[in-house]
C-alpha cells in the first residue's frame, strides 16, 4: 500500500450532471425541493414517533425511528457545499471528499443492516407471537440499533482506509455530484484493481448477500402469514412486511448496481445515485405512513397539536 504522503491533490472538482447552467440551475431547484421534503418528512416521522408513547414503545416503530433518522443524515452529507450547484465549478477538498465517502458509507452500511433487523423484528412477530416481547425487549432493540451503527462504521473504516492511503497525484475531477467512490477510485495514481476488488467485495458482494437474505426471510414470513387462516392481524401483518419490501428493493436496487459494476459510467449510475441519495430517503417514511393505520394515526395527532398551537399562537387570549 502506498504511503498517505504521496498524495498531491488537496481537491476534488465534481463535475455535477451537466455542463449548461439553465440545467444546473433547474437541477439546483430540483434536489432542492426533494432535501427540502425529505427533511421534513423525516423529522415529522421521528417526532411522532417519539411523542406517542405507544409507538416509542413499540419495537418496530423504535427500529423504524431509527430508519428515519439515517435517512435524515444520508443526503445531508451528500452535497455539502449544497448551494454551490450554482457556481461554475464544486470544489471539494480532498479531506472533505474522504470525510464525504466515510459518512455516506456509515449511513448506508447502518441503514442496510438496520433493515435487516428491522426484517428479524417482523420474523419474531410472525413466527413466534408469544415470545415476541422478551426477545424484542427494549434492551434488544437498543442493541440492534448499536450493532447496526456499529456494522455501519467498521463497513466505512474499511472502505476508507483503503482509499486514504492511495496516492492522488494528478487527475482530480469527479463526473459526478458528490465524492462517489467507484469515481474517485479510478482517480488514483496505482493500479486500482484491488481496490475495486476490495469495493465490489465490500459493497457491492456485501449488498447482494444481504438484499438475498431479506428476500428470503420476507418470503419465509409472507408463505407464514399466508398459511394461517385470514384475520386482522394477518392483514396488517402482511401489509406492514409489503411496505418493508419495497423499501428494502429501492435501497438495494441501486447499491447494488453501482458496486457491482463500477467499471460502466453511465448516465444510468448518476440517475440511481439521485434514486438512492433523494428519492429513496423521501420516500421510505410516506410508505410506512400511508400503510400504516397507527403511524397515520399518529402523524394526525402530532399535526392536530401542531395547528392547535399556531392558532393560539395567532389568536391570543386577551
Amino acid at each position: 500500500m502506498m504511503e498517505a504522503n504521496q498524495t498531491m491533490v488537496t481537491k476534488f472538482i465534481l463535475l455535477g450532471l451537466s455542463e449548461t447552467w439553465e440545467v444546473q440551475l433547474f437541477l439546483f431547484l430540483f434536489f432542492l425541493v426533494l432535501y427540502v421534503a425529505s427533511v421534513f418528512t423525516n423529522i415529522l416521522i421521528l417526532s411522532a414517533i417519539f411523542s406517542d408513547h405507544h409507538l416509542s414503545d413499540s419495537p418496530m416503530f423504535f427500529l423504524l425511528g431509527q430508519l428515519a433518522f439515517l435517512d435524515l443524515c444520508l443526503p445531508s452529507f451528500a452535497i455539502p457545499n449544497f448551494f454551490d450547484f450554482l457556481s461554475e465549478h464544486h470544489v471539494i477538498s480532498f479531506h472533505g471528499c474522504m470525510a464525504q465517502i466515510f459518512f455516506l458509507h456509515l449511513f448506508a452500511g447502518s441503514e442496510m443492516l438496520l433493515l435487516i433487523a428491522m426484517a428479524y423484528d417482523r420474523y419474531v412477530a410472525i413466527a413466534h407471537p408469544l415470545r415476541y416481547a422478551t426477545l424484542m425487549n427494549r434492551h434488544h432493540c437498543v442493541g440492534l440499533g448499536l450493532a447496526s451503527w456499529a456494522g455501519g462504521f467498521l463497513h466505512a473504516t474499511v472502505q476508507l482506509g483503503f482509499i486514504i492511503n492511495a496516492p492522488f497525484c494528478g487527475p482530480n475531477q469527479v463526473n459526478s455530484f458528490f465524492c462517489d467512490l467507484p469515481l474517485v477510485i479510478k482517480l488514483a495514481c496505482t493500479d486500482t484493481y484491488l481496490l475495486e476488488v476490495m469495493m465490489i467485495t465490500n459493497s457491492g458482494i456485501m449488498s447482494l448477500v444481504c438484499f438475498i437474505g431479506l428476500l428470503l426471510s420476507y418470503g419465509f414470513i409472507l408463505y407464514t402469514i399466508h398459511s394461517r387462516s385470514a384475520s386482522e392481524r394477518s392483514t396488517k401483518a402482511a401489509s406492514t412486511c409489503t411496505s418493508h419490501l419495497i423499501v428494502v428493493t429501492m435501497y438495494f436496487g441501486p447499491i447494488m448496481f453501482i458496486y457491482l459494476c463500477p467499471s460502466t459510467m453511465l448516465m444510468i449510475d448518476k440517475v440511481l445515485d439521485i434514486v438512492s441519495l433523494f428519492i429513496t430517503p423521501l420516500l421510505n417514511p410516506t410508505i410506512y405512513a400511508l400503510k400504516n393505520k397507527e403511524m397515520k394515526a399518529a402523524l394526525g395527532s402530532l399535526l392536530s397539536r401542531l395547528s392547535g398551537q399556531v392558532s393560539t399562537q395567532s389568536h391570543p387570549h386577551h
